[in-house]
């Protein structure tokens, strides 16, 4: 069980990693920028995703004033993004930082060749 500041912190990294309709009793909770994956970063796609980060959390994570989200793009040719979310929390008046690493690319390292090789040859 989390408390107060890191209760807050959790929630946001679940609300983030959470598809829309992956919860049964709350089909619309969540944020999905899975269907982003394979966008290129350009404003449009920064803007959409900043349009969906700042709705989930005025939805769905009452206990924070949302005050910046902001876009680190020094990883993008390795397929990371971190998604700097600057909010503060309403009961303690307290401003926190939140880093959300947003990956590009598939969780898997797949050797092409390694593949290739494994398949039977057809002769």
């Amino acid at each position: 069980m989390l408390e107060d500041e890191a209760d807050v912190a959790s929630s946001l990294q679940i609300l983030l990693s959470t598809i829309p309709s992956e919860r049964v009793l709350q089909p619309l909770y969540g944020c999905n920028l899975t269907e982003l994956v394979f966008e290129s970063l350009d404003t449009r796609i920064k803007t959409l995703m900043a349009d969906k980060i700042e709705s989930a959390i005025l939805y769905y994570e009452p206990r924070v004033n949302l005050e910046s989200v902001m876009f680190d793009e020094t990883e993008e040719l390795e397929g990371v993004v971190l998604i700097n979310i600057v909010y503060r929390v309403k009961t303690t008046n307290s401003r926190f930082n939140f880093v959300y690493p947003f990956y590009k690319q598939e969780g898997t390292d797949i050797n092409l060749t390694t593949t290739v090789n494994l398949l039977p040859e057809n002769d």
